[in-house]
């Protein structure tokens, strides 16, 4: 699935919007999660959508893996439909992480011990990673939408595996942080 549209438009062009709305959110983000004022409010809703979020981004860790398997075996419309599925699915994560996180702030790890300075690698590298992902999950759909191929290769190759990482990563600080609240 090829959008006509995109083809005539210039790479440049292209990753320098992706790149300013990937630094936008980022920062968005950030100011959400660490600075804004919680507002305190809660309800069973509210409180279930860290659930949702790591099955979110474990729904992404199945499709990337099928997606990368799919275009391994050639089959670029399988692959193509697992693509949009996990942008899909990272993309619903980021509507629940956002909803949450501007009705609860940080959450706040309770480990001790040994537990406490992994935890906080997982974090910092899962926080680090998921800043450059962005903009590689939306350079590798504009590559691959547009037609540009060996561009879309190029850079997939460092979109995939760190996009698995944050999608993993994202689902083992949720269970991290339910073990020990």
């Amino acid at each position: 699935m090829q959008i006509k549209a995109l083809k005539p438009v210039s790479s440049t062009r292209a990753v320098t919007w992706i790149l300013t709305i990937s630094l936008l959110v980022f920062a968005f983000l950030l100011w959400l999660v660490y600075f804004k004022q919680r507002i305190g409010y809660s309800n069973d809703l509210i409180a279930s959508l860290p659930a949702f979020n790591a099955l979110f981004n474990g729904v992404s860790t199945v499709l990337l893996i099928l997606g990368f398997r799919a275009i391994k075996g050639k089959r670029q419309r399988v692959h193509q439909r697992f693509m949009v599925g996990a942008l899909i699915s990272s993309t619903l994560f980021l509507i629940s992480y956002i909803t949450y996180h501007s009705f609860h702030g940080d959450s706040h790890f309770q480990g001790a011990g040994i537990i406490r300075p992994i935890y906080f690698f997982i974090l910092i590298t899962h926080i680090s990673l998921s800043a450059v992902v962005v903009p590689l999950i939306l350079s590798s759909f504009f590559f691959g939408l547009s037609g540009k191929f060996p561009s879309h290769r190029r850079i997939s190759r460092w979109t995939y595996p760190i996009w698995l990482y944050v999608s993993v990563t994202g689902v083992l600080i949720f269970f991290l942080l339910k073990l020990y609240s």
